[in-house]
């Protein structure tokens, strides 16, 4: 008969998601993950390989419980035409209520030694896929009289304002803030193009 784990597996990954997403892959010593999980070292290498494989678990809890249900209305069949007005207003929201500003937990692993990685690079790259087509989304809906070439440009600086909101949280919250303001207020002005 074989022994079942003695823990509730999602709990143990989201509270390692959260000591990776507040100190970062590399400062996150195993001693915290014991401490923030309830788990041994022998359990967490039982359970999940390494460190890096319970780091694996806690980017795939990241994308399912924090990033995708924020996507998820410029991700629908029919996207309305605040969806990313709204989203870019909700992140400065949840900007606001953070009492500690982490950013974004794979933006930050880009500048670490595991933006080399080869996995975590597709994967990273992925999840800027998937902003970058939620975005687009989001242009269209809110600008269609806007020809191709202007909603491009719409989406370049859209996504790169939120991510460097994403990297800025973590020194200076009212600029993140501003930052997302100044997109939203990009999104929503008028414009003659087309």
């Amino acid at each position: 008969m074989t022994r079942t784990a003695a823990f509730d597996r999602e709990t143990v990954i989201r509270a390692a998601r959260d000591v990776f997403w507040r100190e970062g892959y590399a400062e996150t010593a195993l001693p915290t993950l014991e401490k923030a999980t309830g788990l041994n070292r022998s359990s967490i290498y039982n359970s999940f390989g390494s460190k890096r494989g319970l780091f694996d678990a806690a980017v795939d809890n990241y994308l399912d419980e924090v990033v995708r249900p924020r996507l998820r209305p410029l991700t629908q069949e029919s996207v309305e035409p605040t969806a990313l007005s709204d989203y870019l207003s909700g992140l400065s929201k949840a900007f606001e209520k953070l009492e500690s500003a982490p950013g974004c937990l794979l933006v930050n692993a880009t500048g670490t030694t595991l933006a080399h990685d080869p996995e975590v690079c597709r994967v990273i790259t992925n999840y800027l896929e998937e902003l970058r087509s939620a975005v687009t989304a989001g242009v269209r809906a809110a600008k269609p009289h806007l020809d191709s070439p202007a909603q491009s440009r719409l989406v370049d600086a859209i996504t790169a304002m939120t991510i460097s909101s994403f990297t800025l949280v973590r020194i200076d919250r009212s600029q993140a803030i501003r930052t997302l303001d100044t997109a939203r207020k990009l999104l929503t002005a008028d414009t003659n193009e087309s």
